[in-house]
């Protein structure tokens, strides 16, 4: 069997907080493959098949990012890394584009559309996602972008909304800003509570790897090395949508999410996400995917309250274009 050698650099970062004390982390690694890892100075030597010197190469920048970012890690951390990016990668390498790894669960692609959408977002700068609730199109892009941050693609996750009140007044919010704009954010943190242990968002959320804020809060910025969702981006204005897509910056992915059959604007705002669908429509390097109530993947009652409205709205346009008529 072919085998090939790799040198990786680790000076930039203190040894001793990737090796561990009398190197513990080294052994473990060396115990979870049959690649030869030997230390020469301030460089590691790897001899072993390309796909596992690959993947060793990988759990070794990952760390070497992590004790950058924190300039400490403890072994058991460590050891939970190497694990499950180990893991990770040996089950890409066996099993179909049918799941996303995070690491707290590990996520069904249920519906070719589902599959489509991943893709896409791996094959594009900007991807817009429109469909009706419950198909995933948020839960999914959370997803990916934890699995970017995760091999080190992007360096942070920036997730936000526009704060507009669906169908309700809710009045005056007591407390301070944040305890004001939370209630708008929750879905975004339920998703990251569901895909992520509570101590890492909290750890990334201090250290801003990941930022939740408002959609009005990303005028003036640059997004670089960031995976970035706008959710509910039915609710954003033109005004709006122009300002968040030349965001843009370099190594960075947007992903938009919305259902434009749930647009709470006054009557006299145009839909930010609705008018780019013409206007952006054969632009090079993004790419729109539209779901459907086939794609629904809560209750099964929700599939069904889709379709319901569907023939409602579809029997309600027909009748005002028949009077129209007459």
């Amino acid at each position: 069997m072919e085998k090939i050698e790799k040198v990786v650099f680790i000076g930039d970062i203190n040894p001793v907080e990737f090796l561990g004390v009398n190197d513990a982390n080294l052994n473990f690694l060396k115990s979870r493959t049959s690649t030869q890892i030997v230390v020469r100075g301030d460089e590691l030597r790897l001899r072993g098949t390309p796909e596992e010197v690959e993947l060793i190469e990988r759990v070794i920048n990952i760390l070497k990012s992590e004790i950058k970012k924190r300039g400490k890690i403890d072994e058991g951390e460590v050891r939970d890394i190497m694990r499950w990016e180990l893991e990770q990668q040996r089950r890409e390498g066996e099993e179909s584009r049918d799941f996303i790894m995070t690491p707290k669960k590990r996520i069904e692609l249920k519906t070719p559309n589902q599959k489509q959408y991943i893709k896409l977002i791996e094959e594009n700068d900007i991807v817009v996602a429109i469909g009706p609730a419950g198909t995933g199109k948020t839960f999914l892009a959370v997803a990916s972008a934890i699995n970017f941050l995760r091999k080190n693609l992007v360096e942070r996750i920036i997730l936000t909304r526009p704060a507009v009140e669906a169908g309700e007044s809710l009045g005056f919010l007591p407390g301070d800003f944040q305890e004001k704009i939370n209630p708008y954010l929750t879905p975004l943190y339920d998703a990251l509570y569901a895909l992520l242990p509570p101590e890492t968002i909290k750890k990334y959320i201090d250290t801003r790897v990941i930022e939740i804020a408002p959609l009005a809060y990303m005028r003036g910025r640059t997004f670089s090395d960031a995976f970035v969702i706008l959710d509910e981006a039915q609710n954003s204005k033109a005004v709006q949508m122009k300002m968040f897509l030349t965001r843009l910056g370099p190594r960075s992915k947007l992903v938009l999410t919305g259902d434009i059959t749930q647009i709470d604007l006054p009557g006299h705002e145009t839909s930010g996400l609705v008018e780019i669908q013409s206007i952006l429509k054969g632009v090079k390097g993004i790419a729109f995917i539209y779901f459907t109530a086939d794609d629904v993947i809560r209750h099964g009652l929700v599939k069904e309250i889709v379709d319901a409205y569907e023939r409602f709205e579809k029997k309600v346009n027909n009748s005002r274009q028949s009077k129209k008529e007459d």
